[in-house]
């Protein structure tokens, strides 16, 4: 039990951060600006131009201009993702990096975009340098970094297998269309998508307004709340592989009344399984379509259990219980996702009889099915208190 009461106690501390939609210094979403539309003939310049280069020999044709990705130095345990209303200024900047324990920041530009219709929390970074502070098998590969650079977008495990983006594909973006040039998930929480600085400019993405802060030996409670003194009003921080101290005591006891009840249990079954059939939908809550974590919170929601949103937080709402002592109700997780083997990929609630209900991909619906142990991370049963306390 000691490592379930760190990973408890790690999560309580934690705050949602949510990132503000693109431009959204205003208060409101940023449009792509139309291309105003060019003159008769400055069109027929433009195709005379490109009939031109296509007629020229190979060796005649532009230089391309992207640069090489810096290799892989040095990894930076990312421990708090701060986010601003505007751009980091150098002063800004200096304060923060005083700060005791800062070892390491990397600027990114954050935003909320619609990608292939959905909506994904998005980060524009500079590839050589940002690798640095993603899980290491994603900032070990020198293509997925390079692809990026070159104008493609890399989406989360989740989103691309589960979502359904598949890899090379081309994607409708805010302005035109993106390729999906690979799954790397971050480990910065709820961001599903990266892309470089450049592309980032033409999507619209505000500048500068989120940092990523490396302080392995600082407690992240402690330095969170000076980064909020030192950055202006209406900054948000949230921990990311939080450094806390070690609990006083070595296990939690659970008094009568810290789960749920039996009445609670079946309502929240019953629940669910009054979706079998209804599509999965990536990043949808209900009522008419839901993704793995959106079925949880919907179906815990009509039983008055209110569950946090996504996988990793829900994996925290209970301690953790065998699988050979699952009880119907329960939840079980899974880690799935290769660019970070750590990481919370899916949940499904336990049915009983070595069956669970789930929302499982693009493409399928709600069902019930055989329990597969294959990348199991474990069981935890719900306690209503500890889940309310989870953000």
């Amino acid at each position: 039990m000691p490592f379930i009461v760190v990973a408890l106690v790690a999560v309580l501390t934690a705050d949602v951060l949510l990132l503000t939609t693109s431009g959204q210094e205003t208060k409101q979403p940023v449009r792509a600006q139309a291309t105003p539309k060019s003159t008769l003939m400055a069109q027929q310049q433009r195709r005379q131009q490109q009939k031109q280069q296509q007629q020229q020999p190979a060796q005649q044709q532009p230089a391309s201009t992207i640069q090489p990705v810096t290799p892989l130095k040095k990894l930076h345990k990312p421990n708090l993702f701060v986010l601003t209303r505007k751009p980091f200024t150098n002063e800004l900047l200096r304060k923060v990096a005083k700060l005791r324990g800062v070892r390491a920041l990397e600027l990114a530009d954050a935003a909320s975009i619609t990608l292939d219709g959905k909506r994904v929390q998005t980060l524009a970074v500079n590839p050589s340098t940002f690798r640095s502070y993603t899980p290491k098998v994603t900032a070990s590969s020198d293509a997925l970094w390079q692809n990026v650079a070159a104008g493609d977008v890399a989406v989360s495990f989740v989103l691309g297998n589960d979502g359904g983006l598949a890899l090379h594909r081309r994607v409708a973006g805010p302005v035109g269309t993106l390729r999906i040039g690979a799954y790397a998930t971050t480990g910065l929480g709820a961001v599903d998508a990266v892309v470089s600085k450049d592309v980032g400019r033409t999507l619209g993405l505000p500048r500068d307004n989120a940092l990523i802060v490396s302080a392995p030996d600082a407690n992240s409670d402690t330095l969170r709340k000076a980064i909020l003194k030192a950055l202006p009003k209406g900054t948000q921080v949230a921990m990311v592989n939080p450094v806390l101290p070690q609990p006083q005591t070595k296990a939690r006891s659970w008094p009568a009344g810290s789960f749920m009840t039996g009445e609670q249990i079946t309502v929240a079954l019953q629940a669910a399984a009054s979706k079998l059939g209804r599509p999965y939908v990536w990043g949808a809550e209900g009522p008419d379509t839901f993704d793995c974590s959106g079925l949880v919170q919907w179906a815990f929601a009509r039983a008055g259990v209110r569950m946090p949103r996504v996988t990793h937080q829900q994996w925290v709402t209970g301690p953790q219980v065998p699988l050979s002592q699952a009880q119907p109700g329960d939840l079980i997780f899974w880690r799935s996702d290769p660019t970070n083997p750590g990481y919370i990929s899916h949940v499904a609630i336990y049915w009983g009889n070595g069956k669970m209900i789930q929302a499982p991909r693009t493409g399928d619906v709600v069902k019930i099915s055989p329990v597969h142990t294959r990348n199991l991370a474990g069981v935890v049963r719900v306690s209503p208190t500890m889940a309310v306390k989870v953000r």
